[in-house]
């Protein structure tokens, strides 16, 4: 039997969503919408530049949406007039509430760049380089209304390199977030993925990093300050 091309709308913000959203768009499915952030000053002139996501869309005529808060009725209701059949959210940086949830036919998958349940949190590239990791990955998950919760569709790993730094290691799982994807999706069409619970006992967080988390403390060991320096690399810098 043959699927009906899937409506998408894809939510996602900076570098690391554009390749899947490059890879939706190569696929079979129809991507209606993009959501990312609003566009923000950068620089010491805090010139106003649109995401990575947002060029992208531009680029090839796809409509954006930029809602300062996606709770909001409004935008939820804009939303609802698209019909999408599916979610789908890499590193779009806001919570998506249930209500914005429900929306899709067929839900919300997210590709996060850890391998679940570790790692829950805004910053799973630099935690893993952070505590020494030898190995991390992508997951994709159906999403839930809690942070990274969500049950397991499909998960790759791969090895971290001796001297790997946050912008190899963050593209590398960019590429492999893109492929799962497509997997995931298809999968999911046939009903060949079943999801499942992550078991909350292995969670682990990856909060936020700030500038200030940079600053080198000469007391702690090499190794220590080692992966400090390749885990903020380039940004925010050790």
């Amino acid at each position: 039997m043959t699927v009906q091309p899937w409506q998408i709308i894809f939510f996602g913000t900076p570098d690391f969503a554009v390749p899947t959203l490059k890879a939706l768009m190569e696929g079979p499915d129809r991507v209606v919408a993009v959501v990312t952030q609003p566009d923000r000053g950068k620089g010491r002139g805090q010139k106003v530049i649109p995401s990575p996501v947002k060029k992208v869309a531009l680029a090839h005529g796809l409509p954006s949406h930029q809602p300062d808060r996606v709770k909001d009725p409004p935008f939820q209701e804009e939303i609802e007039t698209l019909q999408p059949d599916l979610f789908v959210v890499v590193a779009y940086g806001q919570i998506l509430p249930r209500s914005l949830l429900d929306i899709p036919k067929h839900g919300a998958v997210n590709v996060h760049a850890s391998l679940l349940p570790k790692y829950r949190g805004a910053a799973p590239i630099s935690w893993a380089l952070l505590k020494g990791e030898k190995v991390t990955g992508v997951t994709t998950m159906m999403m839930d209304a809690g942070m990274d919760t969500g049950d397991i569709l499909l998960q790759s790993e791969i090895l971290i390199g001796e001297r790997e730094t946050f912008a190899t290691l963050h593209d590398r799982l960019a590429e492999l977030g893109a492929q799962r994807l497509k997997e995931t999706i298809a999968g999911l069409k046939s009903g060949r993925i079943t999801p499942v619970s992550q078991d909350p006992s292995g969670a682990t967080d990856a909060p936020l990093i700030k500038k200030e988390d940079g600053r080198i403390d000469w007391s702690k060991e090499a190794d220590e300050i080692d992966r400090q320096v390749r885990a903020f690399n380039p940004w925010p810098g050790a």
